[in-house]
């Protein structure tokens, strides 16, 4: 895989997301209004769901290299957040700034505890970094749909979060239970990536040519926006909404596969 992002870009980037996460609820008009991509949940409920995950990131950062997760990722392991919005959005901001402080005093290659332990992510900060520049970015469209007002995902976030998502959501060691199959990922602004599926699990690489064919057919390949793939990769929005080619039932087993189960 080519270099990502630098670990201070990360950085910046949760900050800038989790600022526009922040006017997003300043703007609601309400704490209860449901979100859409999210209908089991209230904008309160979305907003303590992100601090909550900041502060669990802190504590497994902080830990260092570890085999299991810290006791903040249990259910128990975290007290509410507030119900009163200015209290609330205090405790968003602290949140975001223990993430923060964690991670420059830990630096990118500190090992530590990850879910993604299978994966092609490492287990180390830098790797927890990138996750969370995109589960702000991704929760902060969360934000503003709910406002009626969704921005797409800027895209110097879109560009890496297409891979971060392919390589710590999807690539396994697990073994693919169907046919093998090589799944074509386009950005329309020029980066292409390769999800091949077999025997041996799930591995992604770049490829070489923007939007262009890869070095093989692919047997589905899926064509939008940065902004867009990723959208589509968390479920906020439709795999119709980009443009597909090949046999797009393979995209419909990858998003059904459970390689946990």
């Amino acid at each position: 895989m080519e270099e990502t992002l630098e670990f201070s870009v990360l950085l910046r980037l949760i900050e800038e997301r989790a600022i526009a996460f922040r006017a997003a609820v300043v703007s609601a008009p309400s704490l209860d209004s449901q979100v859409p991509t999210c209908p089991e949940w209230t904008l309160l409920d979305l907003v303590e769901h992100l601090g909550k995950g900041q502060r669990k990131w802190v504590a497994a950062v902080g830990a260092g290299p570890a085999g299991a997760p810290p006791a903040e990722f249990g259910p128990e392991g975290l007290d509410p957040a507030p119900r009163e919005r200015e209290a609330l959005l205090a405790w968003w901001d602290e949140s975001t700034e223990q993430l923060l402080t964690a991670l420059r005093q830990a630096g990118p290659d500190r090992g530590c505890w990850t879910w993604w332990g299978e994966s092609q992510s490492p287990q180390t900060a830098g790797a927890v970094a990138r996750h969370r520049v995109q589960e702000v970015a991704v929760h902060t469209y969360d934000a503003e749909i709910t406002l009626g007002a969704p921005q797409p995902l800027p895209a110097e976030v879109a560009l890496d979060g297409v891979e971060e998502f392919l390589a710590t959501c999807c690539a396994t060691t697990v073994a693919w239970p169907h046919k093998p199959a090589a799944l074509d990922f386009h950005a329309a602004e020029g980066r292409s990536w390769r999800l091949a599926l077999s025997a041996d699990g799930a591995q992604v690489t770049r490829l070489p040519t923007g939007t262009g064919e890869g070095p093989d057919t692919a047997t589905a390949s899926a064509l939008g926006t940065a902004s867009d793939v990723v959208l589509m990769l968390y479920d906020r929005i439709p795999l119709d909404s980009l443009q597909l080619h090949g046999d797009r039932h393979v995209f419909d087993l990858l998003r059904a596969w459970d390689p946990d189960e």
